[in-house]
């Protein structure tokens, strides 16, 4: 199976894309919602979060993870690529989707328009996504833009109300925009209402279609990793919250059913 990594909901964009992409291939997804958010915690503890959380999927028997959270891919996953993983597992990978997603910014049509990006405070902390787009491209105009409240909300399934305000206490102001990119994994959970604030001519970009055709052309270009692969299309889901409570949201979020295990169990 391949693993997928979040702090909790927002993961789910992304397994659905990977899912829609890759429907052969088994997947096991770990939410760890009793640590969640992660966007206001130190580095040291997301790196230990995210270690702990790509172990465990190790120890299911997952070759490859996948860390389908913005903020622990800004701020974990070069550190166990380049340390932990030669250490301790040199024979597994660990992928992110801060990549996939600026090589699409930056060769795609969005190069030359002025880009805001909405994120957790500590992707935003983490400057990866202005440094590495102008890395690329100098000339593109890019803003981001924290969301300190918006995951922890969507977690908690605050009502719509309270989601409205929050999101347009951050979008009221913003500066003018080409295009919006939905830098944390939840914010596409409530897109209906994010593009319910902004003018009709912003376009809304996520990283789901991004970060799946990143993994196939990966997976093409390591045979290696690909025949380990078992294409049983069975999936598994893990959580370190109440699995009740996540196997109802996530339920509800992902549109399917959604049956979580307790981690460890």
């Amino acid at each position: 199976m391949i693993g997928v990594f979040d702090s909790g909901h927002g993961g789910l964009t992304i397994l659905r894309a990977l899912m829609d992409r890759l429907p052969a291939y088994g997947f096991c997804y770990f939410g760890d919602h009793a640590r969640a958010p992660y966007g206001a915690r130190s580095t040291e503890e997301i790196y230990d979060a995210t270690r702990n959380g790509v172990e465990f999927l190790f120890r299911q028997g997952c070759p490859l993870a996948i860390l389908a959270c913005n903020t622990s891919s800004a701020q974990a996953l070069r550190r166990l690529q380049q340390e932990w993983l030669p250490r301790t597992y040199p024979d597994r990978r660990v992928l992110g989707v801060l990549v996939p997603t600026i090589e699409a910014l930056a060769d795609g049509p969005w190069k030359d328009f002025r880009i805001t990006i909405l994120a957790t405070p500590s992707t935003v902390a983490s400057g990866a996504y202005t440094r590495e787009i102008l890395k690329r491209h100098p000339e593109t105009r890019v803003i981001e833009r924290a969301c300190p409240t918006w995951a922890r909300l969507i977690e908690e399934d605050a009502p719509d109300a309270v989601l409205h305000a929050a999101i347009g206490e951050i979008l009221d102001d913003l500066p003018p925009t080409d295009a919006l990119l939905l830098g944390c994994t939840h914010y596409p959970l409530v897109v209906d209402q994010i593009a319910a604030t902004l003018p009709a001519s912003v376009q809304i970009v996520s990283q789901g279609a991004w970060v799946a055709s990143a993994l196939e052309n990966y997976l093409e270009r390591h045979p290696e990793m690909e025949q380990g692969l078992a294409r049983t299309g069975a999936h598994r889901f893990f959580t370190s919250g109440d699995p009740l409570r996540v196997s109802f949201l996530a339920s509800r979020l992902f549109g399917a059913a959604m049956n979580f295990e307790k981690w460890g169990t």
